[in-house]
């Protein structure tokens, strides 16, 4: 194990003082900082309330500051309830009840909030004890939440704009977004590929925010920097607005700490927090001179930091009672590996030490694991699994029940279709439209294999919301083969994937459209899995899902 101290932060002293009165994110005297406002800052926590520094650790270090005489707040970047069993078998209330009980100040949602569908999120947002702000989420043109809020605190009014990506429609279920005839109801200012309506939507919060008097305004956000998002990464908004003094991110699960200039050229900072609480955002205004300054506390050892240093309060022990009525179910053995199964690249990390995704750009042996197992549960020809769906890795050793639902935290149903070669060559161009960049609809597959050519341009056409209209130009995805034989453009296949891909548009996957249904409501992905890994593997994962990159069934050729 690692034990990382970063910045200049006194963590490991605070450790060993047993979280004596420290201050995290300065130097500053005790009489200058007695009445400093920090505000924290989580994103990506994705039901990992026990990871990282952990719900029970991040308690300790608001009390420690308290105690040491600052006032906090405490904000989300979205995508907290889903991503570990304990969100899907509660579809999110057992996260929200957590969040309610560590008092949190605000909140945004990201795009995984909708996955238990828009009247589970909204029932959410109701049970909520903080406000959930976004200036461009809209039901028919009118926002759903406030597009900011104003805390007041030390004298001082705080105020937080929020915004959420505009590629959740697509990177969320589709058809939580629609009315019972498919009508997009719900959006976020996606309409418009330019940007523009993100941005103006920005600035009018952050002009209203001032207005009402705010001395600070940070805007939160799930945007991120990943490519797919365009025009609506950090960068793309930053540079279009002006008026904030700090852009509080996530969605992309970096760690990235940037300088950049806003509209009007004043350097703004932005803050990304990483994922599963490996990371804490920290941003100070100072009581002496109004200054800020900001820092990122960030833990990459493979014990959380509660598990690591024994820290019982009141949090640690309220998660211990919830975790308690599901361990028996979360610990059965369903298999074993005498490898890792992947969708984190083995050897490389970032600068932050944090490790890369890979499974949304290229193969890996988990991902060959899941569209075998969709493929074999319905006993089609082929089986596809979106690298987006594909959320965990599953480490050497036994293999349980909570391992796979954190591997497919969804619960989509796995369904089979009638296509021809043509449509499955359309969505293998789609799912490589952004190779090397992240997409999470890049597909993991069984059944076949292709070759991706990075050299040619990609030529996918979409729509207004993100969705797959058609191809211009040649395709750069080549070579596809059908077990031993080409892929026959005119010959119909069976097709295993989940429905959320195949017949709710995932990812904008809409060349499936008016496919014959073969099977539907089938079981789950991760029942799918679990049927797997017990029936045809007899408990054991075999050595040909050894390799960490695959067994070749996806090539990039430069």
């Amino acid at each position: 194990m690692i034990f990382k101290k970063l910045m200049t932060l006194g963590l490991s002293a605070v450790l060993a003082a047993g979280m004596a009165s420290q201050s995290f994110c300065s130097d500053q005297t005790e009489a200058e900082a007695a009445h400093d406002i920090v505000i924290l800052v989580t994103s990506d926590v994705h039901c990992g309330i026990d990871q990282g520094f952990g719900y029970a650790g991040l308690e300790q270090i608001r009390e420690t500051m308290e105690a040491d005489g600052d006032l906090t707040l405490l904000v989300d970047d979205g995508d907290s309830i889903q991503g570990e069993v304990i969100g899907t078998i509660t579809d999110g209330e057992a996260i929200i009840d957590m969040m309610n009980e560590m008092h949190y100040d605000v909140a945004i949602p990201g795009n995984h909030e909708f996955d238990y569908g828009m009247d589970q999120f909204l029932h959410l947002t109701d049970e909520a004890d903080f406000p959930y702000i976004s200036c461009n989420f809209n039901k028919e043109g009118e926002l759903v939440f406030d597009p900011y809020v104003i805390k007041e605190i030390g004298g001082k009014k705080i105020g937080f704009v929020g915004v959420t990506t505009p590629r959740t429609i697509v990177s969320s279920t589709p058809a939580s977004f629609q009315d019972d005839d498919g009508n997009y109801i719900y959006g976020f200012m996606q309409d418009d590929d330019t940007g523009k309506a993100v941005y103006e939507a920005v600035q009018s919060a952050v002009d209203g925010a001032r207005k009402d008097g705010a001395d600070y305004v940070f805007v939160i956000a799930h945007l991120g920097n990943e490519a797919e998002c365009e025009p609506w990464t950090y960068a793309d908004v930053i540079s279009h607005i002006s008026g904030i003094d700090g852009f509080l991110d996530g969605h992309s699960h970096d760690t990235d700490q940037v300088t950049m200039k806003d509209k009007k050229g004043n350097e703004v900072f932005r803050m990304a927090v990483g994922t599963k609480l490996n990371g804490l955002g920290c941003v100070r205004i100072s009581a002496e001179d109004g200054s800020l300054s900001h820092d990122f506390l960030s833990w990459q050892n493979d014990d959380s930091l509660p598990e690591l240093t024994g820290i019982d309060n009141r949090i640690s022990d309220y998660l211990d009672q919830v975790m308690e009525k599901y361990t028996e179910k979360l610990e059965a053995v369903i298999a074993k590996a005498d490898f890792d199964l992947l969708i984190n690249d083995p050897e490389a990390v970032d600068d932050n030490g944090a490790p890369i995704r890979i499974v949304r750009r290229a193969e890996t042996n988990l991902g060959d694991l899941c569209a075998d197992a969709y493929r074999d549960a319905v006993h089609a020809d082929i089986g596809i699994a979106n690298g987006g769906g594909v959320r965990a890795d599953v480490l050497a050793g036994d293999i349980t029940y909570s391992d796979i639902i954190r591997v497919n935290p969804f619960n989509n149903t796995l369904c089979v279709i009638e296509a021809t070669g043509q449509q499955i060559l359309d969505a293998l161009e789609w799912g490589a439209h952004m190779v090397p960049e992240e997409n999470g609809g890049f597909l993991q597959v069984s059944g076949l294999t292709y070759e991706i050519h990075t050299d040619i341009e990609s030529g996918c056409i979409q729509d207004e919301n993100g969705m797959f209209r058609g191809i211009d130009g040649d395709y750069r995805v080549k070579n596809v083969m059908v077990g031993t034989e080409p892929l026959d453009l005119k010959k119909t296949y069976t097709v295993a994937g989940c429905d959320y891909i195949i017949l709710q548009n995932g990812d904008g996957y809409t060349m499936f459209d008016g496919c014959s249904i073969v099977q539907q409501g089938g079981c789950l992905d991760n029942q799918a899995l679990i049927k797997y890994l017990s029936g045809p593997l007899g408990g054991v994962v075999p050595d040909k899902y050894a390799d960490p990159y695959g067994d070749g069934r996806v090539t990039a050729v430069e």
